[in-house]
């Protein structure tokens, strides 16, 4: 499970980073990243905000146990690399209908290789 404060929750959320992110894209899953250039509104402190991800798993994926499945697996994975991640950055996972077939570490090598793309070769193991 992610922490309360690195999930994504609001549409606006979502759609920032899939509008105005930089997008990389696998078999498996597309990643959608947008760096913190500004400040969140909605983060209490004067402290950066830490970084934040949702996850898009539409039917084409499979039934909803399979989408479930999809979700947690991701979601286990995004936890391990947040600290890999600006501060402040909003990131979009979309699992595509391929996710929903693949093991643990066909996902992982993907959000990987999306992940080093989208950091310029810094971070995601």
């Amino acid at each position: 499970m992610l922490p309360t404060e690195n999930r994504l929750r609001r549409r606006q959320d979502f759609a920032t980073a899939v509008r105005r992110g930089r997008r990389a894209g696998r078999p498996l899953l597309v990643v959608h990243l947008r760096d913190s250039d500004i400040t969140d509104p909605h983060a209490t402190g004067g402290s950066a905000p830490p970084a934040r991800a949702g996850f898009v798993v539409s039917k084409a994926v499979g039934g909803a146990v399979e989408r479930n499945r999809v979700k947690r697996r991701l979601r286990h994975l995004v936890r391990e690399r947040l600290s890999e991640l600006p501060p402040g950055s909003l990131v979009v996972v979309r699992a595509l209908p391929g996710a929903g077939a693949a093991d643990h570490s066909l996902l992982a090598r993907d959000l990987d290789a999306a992940l080093r793309r989208l950091l310029g070769g810094r971070g995601a193991r």
